[in-house]
């Protein structure tokens, strides 16, 4: 049987409808296991140092390091894992119910979990989004229509220098016996951020104006670009949820044979199809252009690795980009 046409209106209608039962429900499956979950002790490592989650490995590691000694941090999401698409597990509420305390990051970053930590943020004192020590004028807005910021702020040493500042102040607040600790180690991360953000500016500059264009999977880089003058062109947008289509990769790969862009970069919590496709149609159109490596956007290295902390992602992807795109290309590439 054929469906009756509905007009453009009455579409959108019914599918913003849809989409609000569908949140309703499931803010609801939250709300009932909360409840029903049985709250087991607290991890027996932590000894007696409160135990402090964070959504992600990159809050979590600015946590640890202005806890160091005295707390006990752990992530939800480890190395590699995608937050625009995480979805949390019975256990990941059990370990929030836990906690002393709760990090994530905001700016809607941690994509279906936000409404569960902004629900946990209104209705409890334990609950706060790191990027809330950033003033909003320092921000990149990714939509003007929705009024949303581009959450990718790691990615600015001075901006990450507010967050860093701004969760030492939330821990002297929460527990003021260790108020001298927990600015002396703030002061040893802004320190290493500092020196970071140095370090870009002298390695970046080393591109050549014409090829310090940077492609990658998404839209993560653009706090990178705008403190480092980068060019930042993606196939998908801040959220890895964002869709592409054919079009996008044939405008990519206009403009790198047009510029003679060296290498375009994958990322490690990404799918790198795209990137292939891409990487293919150049090659068709008569231009060589390099995987110049894998670089770190959304989330840490595994433990071991340079980027299993986020001074050591940073430097890391740093020297990635300028390898990549200082390569001298030759016919002998081709």
């Amino acid at each position: 049987m054929a469906s009756i046409p509905q007009s453009e209106n009455e579409t959108n209608k019914t599918g913003t409808i849809v989409n609000i039962t569908k949140s309703i429900y499931w803010l609801i499956g939250w709300v009932l296991l909360l409840f029903s979950c049985t709250v087991q002790e607290k991890p027996s490592h932590c000894g007696e140092k409160p135990y402090v989650v964070a959504s992600t490995g990159i809050v979590a590691d600015v946590v640890k390091h202005v806890g160091n000694g005295v707390l006990c941090v752990e992530a939800l999401m480890g190395p590699g894992t995608d937050p625009h698409l995480y979805k949390a597990t019975p256990g990941d509420i059990n370990k929030l119910l836990q906690a002393d305390l709760i990090f994530y990051h905001g700016l809607h970053l941690e994509g279906k979990m936000t409404e569960v930590f902004e629900g946990l943020k209104a209705k409890k004192n334990n609950t706060f989004a790191v990027t809330d020590g950033i003033p909003k004028e320092m921000l990149i807005i990714a939509d003007s229509a929705t009024k949303t910021y581009d959450p990718h702020v790691w990615f600015s040493m001075p901006l990450w220098k507010q967050v860093t500042l701004y969760v030492a102040d939330i821990l002297s607040a929460r527990f003021p016996q260790f108020h001298k600790e927990f600015l002396q180690n703030a002061q040893r991360y802004v320190d290493t951020l500092m020196k970071l953000h140095k370090y870009a500016h002298d390695r970046l500059i080393k591109i050549p104006t014409s090829k310090r264009v940077l492609i990658t999977s998404h839209d993560a880089f653009a706090y990178l670009g705008e403190e480092y003058s980068i060019e930042v062109y993606t196939l998908q947008g801040v959220s890895t949820l964002d869709r592409y289509g054919i079009a996008d990769i044939e405008k990519l790969a206009e403009l790198i044979v047009k510029r003679q862009i060296p290498a375009i970069f994958v990322e490690t919590s990404v799918n790198n199809k795209g990137i292939l496709a891409l990487k293919e149609l150049v090659r068709k159109k008569g231009w060589e252009v390099r995987i110049g490596g894998t670089l770190y956007s959304d989330a840490l290295g595994e433990p071991g690795t340079i980027a299993e902390t986020l001074p050591g992602m940073f430097k890391s992807n740093i020297d990635t980009i300028v390898n990549g795109l200082t390569y001298e290309h030759n016919e002998s590439s081709n």
